[in-house]
């Protein structure tokens, strides 16, 4: 009984030692460097076993060895293996578009884009795959394209260039016209877009404008109580001294009434009597004004006097639709002075 005792006291210290022992002196599962890989998942390895390392995929292997050993201190042989990614070939250009990446090695991206008016025709993106090809071909950017400008109804277009085929490219554009009484209504221009569409189509109507109206103080080139067409003009004048301000013509519009009259404005009188006045570049005396008119927008410059540094000075002012200021510096002279001492005028003496 007491021998018994006794093996049962040792057997958990000799269960222990062989479980303890079991590894001894054998080696872990390596821990290897970023993208080395190693076959199967066994743990420990006993001492002499030969390992053989790869790259994984997409990477290639540099320096060596390309092995490792378990040593009989359950430490791994040493290994300088490295494994760098595999490159792809540069891409080829986009024309008529760019492309934009960082790398060409494995896994690295390009992005392709197309320049306005083309649109893409393929991936718009590759990537660097394992055995360093691109996934994807480079693709195309073709040109935006629109069918025929579509035709109103007694209309045409004339295109800015010659056009073959059943397309146009983006940016190809005509001027729309109409067959006569017809006028167009709307943009003449048209345009293939880069959305692949015709801006607006216009219409061909008949459009007339009723007799135009004359302007006080003038004249029409025509007095025909009839019906105008579309863009017909018709030319004013003005009478005696008024002046015609405005454009010259008015013009029949799309929307049927007359574009905006001119109108006749009237001269103007220089309201003194006893002066010298600056006028088209020429000094001359009132009375000599004959006739006692300048137009209007016309400018007529009277002289004032500085009192004080005894000297003249010329002040202008315009003639506006029949009303001239006179300045308010301006003082009438004497029936004596302008006849008799007519030097000592403020016209006529030193200017300031």
């Amino acid at each position: 009984m007491e021998r018994m005792l006794t093996l049962f006291l040792l057997c958990p210290f000799v269960f222990f030692t062989i479980v303890t022992s079991e590894h001894d002196n054998v080696c872990y599962r390596p821990m290897l460097a970023a993208n080395i890989e190693l076959d199967g998942l066994q743990r420990f390895f006993s001492p002499g076993v030969e390992l053989a390392l790869s790259c994984k995929q997409g990477y290639t292997p540099v320096s060596g060895p390309r092995k490792i050993v378990c040593a009989a201190s359950g430490e791994w042989t040493k290994t300088k293996l490295l494994c760098i990614p595999k490159r792809c070939p540069y891409p080829d250009t986009l024309s008529n578009g760019e492309l934009y990446y960082e790398d060409i090695v494995f896994q690295s991206m390009i992005n392709y884009t197309c320049d306005e008016g083309y649109t893409m025709t393929g991936d718009s993106t590759a990537v660097c795959l394992a055995d360093g090809t691109w996934s994807t071909r480079v693709p195309q950017c073709k040109p935006v394209t629109c069918g025929h400008a579509p035709i109103p109804q007694f209309g045409m277009i004339i295109y800015d260039k010659r056009i073959s085929g059943n397309t146009t490219d983006h940016g190809v554009g005509g001027t729309y016209k109409c067959l006569p009484p017809y006028s167009v209504i709307g943009n003449a221009r048209a345009e293939c877009t880069i959305n692949g569409n015709w801006t607006k189509t216009p219409e061909c109507q008949v459009v007339t404008c009723p007799p135009p109206e004359n302007i006080d103080k003038g004249y029409m080139s025509s007095n025909d109580q009839r019906e105008y067409d579309y863009m017909e003009t018709v030319k004013y004048g003005c009478n005696g001294d008024y002046v015609l301000e405005g454009s010259l013509q008015i013009v029949c519009e799309q929307n049927r009434n007359w574009s905006e009259k001119p109108s006749c404005k009237a001269p103007c009188r220089v309201d003194i009597k006893k002066a010298r006045i600056l006028y088209n570049g020429r000094k001359i005396w009132i009375e000599d004004l004959s006739p006692n008119r300048v137009l209007h927008t016309e400018i007529v410059s009277v002289y004032c006097k500085d009192k004080v540094r005894n000297c003249g000075f010329a002040v202008q002012t315009q003639c506006i639709d029949g009303k001239l200021q006179i300045p308010e510096c301006f003082e009438q002279p004497s029936g004596i002075d302008y006849n008799l001492h007519s030097s000592s005028l403020p016209s006529e003496i030193t200017q300031c």
